[in-house]
């Protein structure tokens, strides 16, 4: 993942695990092990020991099977800069570990680009100082209890992919990597996986040839260098992680040739792309996403799980979090993350939460969407019911009429409506048949009733299991757009919303063809060629819009809004200078 984008002792050991909580110690020993690192009590020893002795019994599967759920500790080692706050993210703590511990997760990847603390040819030795706050925080980690997954992380698209045109230096350099890192973890805890590189890429040769051969040499190296790591659990990617059947059945191809029972394979999974990133008309979690979805996890189950190969998916999330907390409308990425935790507990893999910081505050402790992480956490348990959607509209300047909401049940079964503390009463102000929820035109009345436009009440849905479906009821009336004019590197349509909430855009010229970025789809992409401010009362187009727009050809814009509503506007680029006005 980029800075932008931006998973068979049975038994009396899984008793021990149980009972043990995955929480004891067990992580670097004391002679490799920091001078800052918290001192370790007899208490904590003697659990690591007992806790060690565990882990070396247990299967690849079960040990997977441990690791779920897990969480990323993402943009911080893996930074390409000088250290580990150099992208934003405060210097990791004890504490902030303790804290994701609290939150219920049992793994944590910790990615690290090592390119930049690598000194010159032929040794390639890594900064001493570097690596041991490295080992450090790992062993931070291993002392919460936490499995930990240490990588190779950004190197592979800053030198790694040009290994078809240098193949000795980087081959010299990626090995000299690994050497030094297996010997610095080659006594640590069990608990301590390690994962060959990060998203593999090459530009042009073999690229199936190039990552088997990169695989194998990690592979080689961390076993040749003895201690635990000659049985240490060792997670291989798919090229570019993907979860197509090809690169799939390559990885399978290189499993079979290693021969070795102590091997996890790992792909990422960012939902189907235009869903992703709000592009192409991709801003439901429709029947299309949804497959692909479900397409994912049976291709990684059958290639893998089936086989007796665990799967931890090292990185998932949707793209548009790393820009805009908008570009995916909320009620939608809740389906999402609902049905991808459904599947990861159906089919037995291991999933790691990519979190830059966008997700849990690392200053204030806290999720920056409660929300959201209610829902993720929920579904590592149990499946939640949802709807067709969270937003009700209810047009102020018509008569409010009865409007009927389909539900997800998800195999849970609708029980009850609030509002507040308060449940509503079946009958006068809702009712049920089979997955149809109709909300009254009284109740509708009723909530929408005071002045203003925007959501008038938040209703919360209540089913048998999982947790509860917010649905906002919406006051609103058609927005409103106006002429402007404006420039290349700052162009905004003046927009009265009046309350409702901005879906996609479209973009045509006069003949039909596609105008902008994205020249395949009429769609454009949310926040890359356009957003809504509502503060402001304004839509912005985006240099990077206008940058792919003809000079003097009108663009017909189609604004797509949640409530239904779908308004045409005309812009035109002479030069830099930009006009627009409604379509009539």
């Amino acid at each position: 993942m980029s800075r932008l984008l931006g998973t068979r002792g049975v038994g009396l050991v899984l008793a021990l695990l149980t009972g043990l909580g995955l929480t004891a110690a067990g992580g670097i020993p004391a002679s490799a092990a920091p001078e800052a690192a918290r001192p370790a009590t007899a208490a904590r020893e003697a659990a690591a020991a007992g806790e060690a002795a565990a882990a070396r019994e247990i299967t690849p599967a079960q040990a997977v099977a441990a690791m779920q759920p897990g969480w990323n500790l993402g943009n911080t080692f893996d930074s390409t800069g000088a250290d580990e706050t150099s992208w934003g993210n405060p210097r990791v703590t004890p504490e902030l570990l303790d804290g994701i511990r609290a939150q219920g997760f049992k793994s944590i990847r910790i990615p690290v680009t090592w390119g930049q603390h690598q000194g010159p040819a032929p040794d390639y030795a890594i900064d001493p100082a570097y690596l041991d706050r490295v080992k450090e925080v790992v062993g931070w980690a291993l002392d919460d209890g936490f499995y930990v997954m240490l990588n190779i992380h950004h190197d592979s698209w800053q030198w790694i992919n040009s290994m078809p045109s240098d193949h000795d230096t980087v081959l010299a350099r990626y090995n000299a990597i690994w050497t030094q890192v297996a010997a610095a973890f080659r006594d640590a805890s069990p608990r301590l996986v390690l994962e060959s590189v990060n998203e593999p890429q090459f530009n042009g040769g073999d690229p199936a040839a190039l990552l088997a051969e990169l695989n194998t040499s990690f592979h080689r190296i961390v076993r040749g260098s003895g201690g635990g790591n000659t049985k240490r659990l060792l997670v291989l990617p798919t090229l570019h992680t993907s979860s197509d059947q090809v690169h799939l059945d390559n990885l399978s191809a290189e499993f079979a040739a290693l021969n070795d029972p102590n091997l996890i394979a790992t792909v990422h999974f960012y939902g189907y792309w235009p869903f992703s990133v709000n592009v192409a008309g991709g801003y439901r979690f429709d029947a299309t996403a949804q497959q692909d979805l479900l397409d994912m996890f049976t291709r990684i189950h059958t290639s893998f799980v089936a086989k007796g190969i665990p799967v931890v998916i090292g990185e998932y999330g949707l793209l548009g979090f790393d820009r805009h907390t908008g570009t995916i409308e909320q009620g939608e990425k809740l389906k999402f993350f609902e049905l991808f935790g459904a599947q990861a507990r159906a089919r037995n893999v291991a999933t790691m939460l990519w979190d830059n910081g966008q997700h849990f505050d690392r200053v204030a402790g806290v999720w920056r969407d409660p929300e959201l992480f209610g829902q993720i956490r929920s579904s590592w348990r149990t499946r939640s019911g949802t709807a067709a959607s969270d937003l009700v509209f209810v047009r102020r300047s018509a008569p409010v009429t009865a409007q009927t909401i389909t539900l997800n049940l998800n195999g849970t079964g609708f029980t009850h409506l609030r509002l507040g503390n308060a449940t509503l009463r079946r009958g006068p102000d809702y009712t049920v048949s089979g997955d149809k929820l109709t909300l009254t035109a009284g109740l509708l009345t009723r909530l929408t009733k005071t002045q203003g436009y925007g959501v008038s009440a938040s209703l919360s849905l209540r089913f048998s299991r999982g947790v509860p479906w917010r649905l906002d009821v919406v006051s609103y009336d058609t927005p409103v757009l106006s002429a402007a004019t404006g420039t290349t590197a700052s162009f905004a349509v003046p927009t009265v919303f009046n309350g409702d909430r901005l879906a996609t855009m479209t973009a045509t010229y006069a003949d039909g063809t596609n105008a902008g970025p994205h020249g395949w789809t009429p769609y454009k992409e949310f926040d890359r060629a356009f957003a809504p401010d509502y503060t402001a009362g304004a839509i912005k187009l985006t240099p990077d819009f206008f940058a792919e727009v003809t000079d003097s050809s009108p663009v017909t814009l189609k604004f797509y809004f949640w409530s239904g509503e779908i308004l045409t506007y005309q812009v035109t680029r002479s030069g830099s200078e930009v006009t627009g006005t409604p379509a009539a």
